[in-house]
């Protein structure tokens, strides 16, 4: 009788801790999270999110840039997304101007980088890393035809690079973006149309991927690449031989940021997680792809990577790339759309 009363105990807990943990996995709120992170990011990013945040499921849209900031923008009247995470300043900027993201400050904020915050008070948004345009130069590829290393980016008008150079489309690219945004920024609007006039002449081609044009470099498919920092640095790293080129004007940037989306229901778990974008840890694990991050206690010095890039920064204006994304899209495409890369 005893061991039968025994039994019957034992199989009342199985079946409460089942009960209990069915419990705790429907009590998880799953967010939707759109994101331009690069596909071998978002597994690490989803597992570290839930680990921090155990009560939330993290189910992620993940497209280029350009992409997801027109996905958004087209669902404005009935949002689909609960947070933005890991998508470009300037696009959230835009969210941020038109109403589309809940305020909030999260914890931690305060010990972030100003340059990493939106400034308003809730912030509307809370940056993660930053990420920078520089040229990559085929060692070997300018040797065959005696090119100069270029040094400024007014250098790559030169026509001994004439079909050499390939760089990302700003209509698809984020980093193509803030690249054309910051010659504009740095030139002048009349300078920098005439500037991009004549790099046009050397481009071989538009591609709709920022990591695409170092990478061809890296392979020799062309001699120049102009994109972006990280990619440069791991195909360096990997024995590519390029040289990562910070042009004497400065160099463009773009950080990626995270802003709760307004009008969903999520919002409360959306602010944990919001929470955990501006941790400390989550700022290490920013600093495994990126050199520059957020948190000023996390020091990334990922091996190749260009000394003084922080110092290379140019003074961008994330409003002002926001509030004029379509108009310098529109002339952009009217202008050199012909060479851009076919799309998938």
């Amino acid at each position: 009788m005893m061991d039968k009363m025994m039994r019957g105990g034992v199989a009342a807990l199985a079946a409460l801790a089942v009960m209990a943990g069915g419990t705790a996995l429907a009590q998880k709120v799953k967010l939707t999270a759109y994101t331009a992170l690069e596909n071998d990011q978002l597994k690490i990013f989803k597992d570290t999110i839930e680990k921090a945040v155990p009560t939330v499921e993290i189910s992620w849209v993940r497209d280029s840039t350009g992409v997801i900031t027109a996905r958004f923008l087209a669902e404005k009247a009935n949002p689909q997304a609960d947070i933005v995470l890991g998508l470009s300043g300037s696009s959230v900027a835009a969210f941020a101007k038109q109403g589309l993201l809940e305020p909030y400050t999260p914890k931690g904020a305060a010990d972030l980088k100003p340059v990493f915050r939106s400034g308003a008070n809730p912030e509307t948004w809370i940056g993660m890393d930053a990420y920078l345009s520089v040229v990559c130069f085929n060692t070997v590829e300018g040797g065959k035809k005696n090119a100069p290393k270029p040094m400024s980016w007014k250098d790559l008008t030169n026509p001994a690079y004439a079909g050499s150079i390939v760089m990302p489309n700003p209509a698809s690219s984020g980093t193509g973006y803030l690249t054309v945004a910051a010659w504009l920024q740095i030139m002048g609007e009349e300078a920098g149309w005439k500037f991009m006039d004549d790099l046009h002449k050397n481009v071989a081609v538009y591609t709709h991927s920022g990591s695409a044009p170092c990478v061809q470099a890296a392979k020799g498919e062309r001699m120049i690449g102009i994109g972006v920092d990280m990619r440069g640095a791991r195909e360096k790293t990997a024995g590519a031989p390029i040289d990562l080129i910070l042009p004497k004007e400065g160099a463009g940037w773009e950080m990626e940021v995270s802003g709760i989306v307004k009008g969903r229901p999520n919002v409360a778990a959306a602010k944990l997680v919001q929470d955990w974008v501006a941790s400390q840890g989550a700022n290490e694990l920013y600093g495994k792809y990126y050199a520059i991050v957020a948190h000023p206690a996390v020091k990334a010095a990922p091996p190749n990577y260009p000394e003084g890039a922080d110092k290379a920064m140019v003074k961008n204006d994330l409003d002002w790339m926001a509030t004029n994304r379509d108009r310098i899209l529109a002339e952009w495409n009217k202008r050199y759309d012909g060479k851009s890369a076919p799309k998938n």
